[in-house]
């Protein structure tokens, strides 16, 4: 399976259609774009690319030759960046068909297909599972230029709501965390069990290949960032208190008071995210619930990227000996980017991402390995993507 994570900022809104000239700085940025370009195995200058697999996947990843141009004004601060993209950056439209699942401990998980694909691919088509971050959903404009992008590529795309995400029900005192893969789990096997002839693949962006954890207690509530903290606290205070009465009468070292009043994240996972899943601290649960010590076994394709400015996931925190020395791993660095910005490429400053076309390339590639593989009568290995810090493939 291929995953991708990003790390994210989740916003309060976002704006389908804003109104934005874009002029005079488009002419300015295609200029920038359009420079001359090295040969195949060799990486812009801008970007900073390592990893065990550098010489194997570098041959697909078409751009990465290419200048990594940040977008004028918008691109040259992390924040800025940052905030552009979580509420100017246009939402595509696409409709959806929810499927609920409930789960082997009668929680509730709600995966979102797009609709018509039951009848418009074949059944054998590729398919993409995309795990929003923290809070995030099916509705999320990162998530829904990803999933385009694939959709016109052939791929079936779904993507997997975590419990009360993207408005998913909730029936057990029990949301969801960094370390438990249970739900996702399921997700696969509902996927593998309707789809046996596909591969199947995963993109995550932030808790959704559980990368960014380990980073929020020292990183996340300092500076600006208290910003970033503070939104996404309402937001999960916002789910909690729409299903608090599941969770009145909990006993042991539940603090339901705090968890509903929570001003940081770190103070709602202390009060109910460590108990839930058996932590005896807040320090413990993120120390555990990194998947950074993982990168050294995974045995799959694994992509990251990762913006060095960004502002939530610092890029000090990236494993990067354990990347160098996998032979199925490998990391891109862009000089900017944000959190979960990275407003650049033909489509800045509305449009989708750029890790977007290099996430299909990978992505692509591997579909077009393992197709290789069937047709030759040997059992492929599927991959797994990761987006380090804003970005981290993780397996699921």
């Amino acid at each position: 399976m291929a995953g991708a994570c990003l790390g994210s900022f989740y916003p309060l809104s976002l704006f389908r259609r804003p109104a934005l000239s874009l002029h005079p700085f488009s002419a300015i940025h295609n200029a920038a774009i359009a420079t001359q370009m090295a040969d195949d195995k060799t990486p812009h200058p801008s970007l900073d690319v390592i990893g065990g697999a550098r010489d194997v996947f570098l041959p697909a990843l078409k751009t990465l030759n290419r200048p990594y141009s940040p977008y004028p004004l918008i691109g040259h601060n992390c924040h800025v960046e940052t905030i552009f993209a979580s509420f100017l950056r246009i939402t595509p439209n696409v409709r959806y068909k929810r499927e609920c699942i409930r789960t082997k401990d009668s929680g509730s998980i709600a995966i979102d297909w797009v609709a018509g694909d039951s009848r418009r691919l074949p059944p054998d088509s590729p398919v993409l599972i995309l795990l929003p971050g923290l809070t995030g959903g099916s509705g999320d404009s990162y998530v829904r230029h990803l999933l385009v992008k694939a959709r016109t590529k052939g791929w079936r795309v779904i993507v997997f709501n975590s419990r009360g995400c993207g408005d998913s029900p909730v029936t057990t005192p029990q949301f969801y965390s960094a370390s438990f893969l249970g739900d996702m789990r399921e997700v696969v096997a509902v996927v593998t069990t309707r789809h046996p002839n596909a591969n199947v693949y995963a993109v995550g962006w932030s808790l959704g290949a559980n990368i960014l954890v380990n980073y929020l207690d020292e990183d996340f509530r300092k500076g600006f960032n208290i910003v970033y903290d503070k939104a996404l606290a309402r937001a999960l205070c916002k789910i909690f208190k729409k299903h608090a009465l599941l969770f009145e009468e909990l006993d042991g070292e539940y603090d339901i008071p705090s968890v509903a009043n929570a001003k940081s994240v770190r103070e709602f996972d202390q009060g109910l995210t460590r108990v839930s899943f058996g932590f005896k601290s807040v320090d413990e649960y993120y120390s555990n619930s990194s998947s950074s010590d993982a990168i050294k076994r995974v045995s799959r394709p694994l992509l990251c990227i990762q913006a060095a400015n960004d502002p939530i996931a610092p890029a000090r925190g990236i494993p990067r000996e354990a990347i160098k020395v996998n032979p199925n791993c490998l990391l891109i660095v862009t000089p900017k980017g944000g959190h979960l910005g990275w407003v650049a490429g033909a489509e800045a400053p509305l449009g989708a991402p750029w890790t977007d076309t290099v996430v299909m390339d990978f992505l692509e590639y591997l579909e077009g390995v393992a197709s290789k593989s069937a047709a030759s009568g040997f059992q492929a290995e599927s991959g797994q993507i990761s987006l380090e810090g804003v970005h981290h493939v993780e397996e699921v």
